[in-house]
């Protein structure tokens, strides 16, 4: 079991930037790759982006976030971080953290089997 505990959400303007931190533990091991997803009332979740925890340092983000978004993880904190910049308004979601025992596919969220409480980004126009 791992637990996983975000936080960094906020109101925030658009243009505006957050840092969403992600806390991981227990069986730490187990973890391949670390995702970040968000979700709308009544939506499924949606993949923004993942990156693997202990082999090499490969990322993957959702067309929508490319270019603002980045993923960071520091394993001796068993931490992994979402930068986000240049917010905007269809940003605003609840932001979960996940953790997979998989390499591939890491965008679908079936493939993690940890998941946070999530942290509630709004972003005001």
């Amino acid at each position: 079991q791992v637990q996983l505990v975000e936080s960094g959400g906020g109101l925030v303007q658009s243009g505006a930037s957050l840092r969403l931190s992600c806390a991981a533990s227990g069986r730490i091991f187990s973890i391949l790759t670390m995702g970040w997803f968000r979700q709308l009332p009544g939506k499924e979740r949606v993949f923004v982006a993942s990156i693997t925890w202990s082999v090499g340092a490969g990322t993957s983000y959702a067309d929508s976030v490319k270019g603002r978004f980045t993923i960071s993880r520091d394993n001796a904190k068993n931490m992994v971080y979402l930068q986000m910049n240049s917010l905007k308004p269809e940003d605003t979601a609840i932001y979960y953290c996940a953790a997979s025992g998989n390499l591939i596919p890491t965008t679908t969220p079936g493939a993690y089997h940890s998941w946070g409480q999530g942290t509630q980004v709004t972003v005001s126009s």
